[in-house]
């Protein structure tokens, strides 16, 4: 396979490689590294990676072993979640603060999630990805995908509505 024709089967998904590193990994550069990283695996495969059903698929799949794998060889346990596309920009400014502020107890929230669940978090709300998809790339049945999800989300609005009630837990 030529370069311009791997870019341009990598190029559609390309930032979402970096946005599931960068949702896993410290810090940027990190992300980056990984991204870079993933990519020059890719490009490896270069010559059987038509075969695949999804090229995004694996994509997705050596990005996720390649960050934990990372994440465990450094014990880090700091995960954050940017995404800088959440906020009405036509609201006032009293709405974006408030829309901001919540946004980073969100990431706070997120953070202390269990690892499987910030990565389903990321893929399903964040990166769009289908049930199927998501179980597929993190080798789990769909079903439990959809538990781990429902569970995730159920905390991070408990804790949402707890902080909002400013630590008033509401029955």
């Amino acid at each position: 396979m030529k370069q311009q024709e791997f870019i341009h089967i990598i190029s559609p998904f390309k930032d979402k490689i970096f946005r599931i590193a960068k949702r896993l990994l410290i810090s940027i550069e990190e992300a980056e590294d990984a991204t870079q990283e993933v990519l020059v695996r890719l490009w490896n495969k270069n010559d059987g990676l038509l075969k695949y059903n999804s090229v995004e698929a694996l994509a997705m799949t050596i990005t996720k072993n390649y960050c934990l794998d990372q994440l465990k060889s450094k014990r880090a346990s700091n995960l954050q979640l940017v995404h800088s596309n959440y906020g009405d920009n036509s609201a006032g400014v009293d709405k974006q603060v408030e829309d901001k502020d919540s946004w980073n107890w969100v990431e706070k929230i997120i953070d202390e999630l269990p690892e499987q669940q910030k990565i389903i978090v990321q893929m399903r709300d964040v990166e769009e990805y289908e049930f199927s998809e998501i179980a597929s790339i993190l080798d789990m049945n769909e079903a439990t995908v959809r538990v781990a999800l429902s569970r995730a989300r159920k905390v991070i609005r408990e804790k949402l509505l707890e902080k909002h009630n400013h630590g008033i837990k509401v029955s």
